[in-house]
């Protein structure tokens, strides 16, 4: 009996032995740091936001210039400074771009004029819209821009005599370039470029989506894939 006694007494104190060393090393040690506790609400709360959706409102007015067909499947959208040299570079890049895919592209002007004195000269663009000749007089003053933008200032001054030749009404081009609604073209497409996160010039939209990494070969890039993207609809 008292044997018997002996191995019972001996199976609790080895099985309280065991019990006890596993609760010890369960336990985090003293000067382990502790991993904090996140709730499921605060890990949702510091969560990457995700991107903002462009707001496709603010892309495109009904007085914006275009060129191509309205019906177009890819729609290049450029936030435009006249002044920009950058602007210049570009604009032979995208009509090159057009030519090569005839009637699949068209292009939409938004005026974002960032340089000093940019804004007088798209009211000229526009008075010269009123006359049907928006895009001779864009293109003979891209031309020409390197000798009305000393010290990168557009100069109103020395634009007139680039407009020579385009068969403009030039004393009706002055009268309309005083015109309210030009002040509220150019107010409207800067309040949508702020909209849209505008800070310098040109901004490309293809279809909707922002050119991210700046470049001739990342404006193909993006215009490709909405190209290839519109024919499988």
């Amino acid at each position: 009996m008292r044997k018997i006694l002996f191995v019972v007494v001996l199976i609790a104190l080895f099985s309280a032995f065991v019990i006890g060393t596993l609760l010890y090393h369960a336990k985090p040690e003293s000067n382990a740091p502790m991993a904090p506790q996140v709730s499921s609400a605060a890990s949702t709360t510091n969560a990457t936001p995700p991107l903002p959706q462009v707001d496709r409102t603010a892309l495109v007015r009904m007085h914006s210039p275009s060129l191509g067909r309205n019906d177009a499947p890819v729609v290049i959208v450029e936030f435009f400074d006249p002044a920009c040299e950058a602007c210049r570079a570009f604009y032979p890049v995208v009509k090159e771009i057009m030519a090569a895919n005839p009637d699949k592209i068209r292009l939409v002007i938004r005026y974002t004029p960032l340089h000093k004195g940019a804004d007088k000269v798209v009211t000229v663009l526009e008075a010269a819209k009123k006359q049907g000749k928006f895009w001779p007089a864009l293109e003979a003053l891209l031309g020409a821009q390197a000798a009305w933008t000393p010290n990168h200032t557009a100069q109103i001054d020395l634009v007139w005599k680039h407009l020579d030749g385009l068969g403009l009404d030039m004393n009706q081009l002055r009268a309309d370039m005083a015109a309210p609604e030009i002040a509220k073209i150019i107010a409207q497409d800067m309040e949508d470029g702020r909209t849209l996160g505008i800070s310098g010039t040109p901004s490309f939209f293809v279809n909707g989506q922002p050119l991210t990494d700046f470049g001739f070969d990342q404006l193909k890039e993006l215009t490709g894939k909405a190209l290839k993207e519109a024919q499988r609809k």
